[in-house]
């Protein structure tokens, strides 16, 4: 695995040799997202990268809080991307704030993104409940009390929240604890610049695979098979007992549908209905 900083501004790694891959993960997380899936991608026959978004994991993290917008963001992806200087069109993989970026990035640049794998994807703020929209519209307290809070207490609360964040393994929910605290607080700036994306999910063409978890608590459940109903060429798998973060509370499940995914529509064609997995629970076709 290759691990490298672009212009000292956002960290990436990089596993396989193939297909080029994409990974992209949600706020207040870190590449440590896709540690399963990173290896299972390389044996497939893909090349992985992983990157940490700005302000996030290892990456730069700018202390004017002006920088963390929707706008900012993407145009660091871009720049980040094109940096790579991949010669051929690439399959995105984003979770939650990353498929808000996935999407995004599908919508400006359709002829460099072959696929797109959206897990529990963020979209439009209704998405989210009326508490945390409330919440995202003033984020000057919680960049405060998030700067404030030490990690081991972070790490504690989640065994008692009410999300399913209390099922999973206290290694993972201390990568969880870990990827916020170093984060930083700013990060609170970035869902109220969000665009609600809603009414140019039709415009993007590639086949979409689209998973989440039935329990998600973050993000309403609903909204996912709406998303593979608008977009062109989507299929949907929820996952049961499983919250926001499917790909870390059930990996070998997520990973199978990936891979199983991404090797189908390499295989069958880009842009090929053809190539979607004939088990799709959910389809727009």
């Amino acid at each position: 695995m290759h691990r490298a900083l672009n212009g000292k501004l956002l960290n990436y790694v990089v596993q396989g040799e193939g297909m080029p891959v994409v990974l992209i993960h949600g706020m207040a997380a870190s590449l440590y997202d896709w540690e399963n899936l990173l290896p299972v991608l390389s044996g497939a026959g893909f090349r992985a990268y992983a990157v940490d978004l700005l302000g996030h994991g290892d990456s730069q993290k700018p202390v004017d809080p002006r920088m963390y917008t929707h706008r900012a963001l993407l145009a660091t992806l871009e720049g980040w991307l094109g940096s790579l200087e991949i010669d051929q069109p690439f399959m995105l993989v984003g979770h939650s704030l990353g498929g808000h970026l996935s999407l995004s990035y599908s919508l400006r640049h359709p002829n460099k993104v072959s696929a797109l794998v959206l897990i529990d994807p963020f979209y439009s703020l209704k998405q989210l409940p009326p508490i945390f929209r409330l919440l995202h519209r003033r984020p000057s307290p919680g960049v405060k009390i998030l700067g404030a809070l030490p990690e081991n207490l972070i790490e504690r609360v989640m065994r008692f929240d009410l999300t399913t964040l209390a099922r999973l393994s206290s290694q993972v929910r201390r990568q969880i604890a870990a990827d916020l605290k170093r984060a930083s607080p700013n990060i609170l700036h970035i869902p109220r610049s969000l665009p609600d994306l809603t009414h140019e999910l039709s415009h993007i063409q590639v086949p979409a695979q689209v998973i989440w978890g039935e329990d998600d608590l973050t993000l309403n459940p609903a909204s996912f098979p709406r998303l593979v109903s608008i977009l062109s060429n989507a299929s949907g798998h929820p996952i049961s007992n499983c919250g926001h973060q499917p790909h870390v509370g059930k990996p070998e499940q997520v990973n199978r549908l990936v891979v199983e995914f991404l090797a189908a529509v390499n295989a069958q064609g880009l842009n090929s209905k053809s190539g979607l997995p004939k088990d799709a629970t959910w389809s727009s076709n």
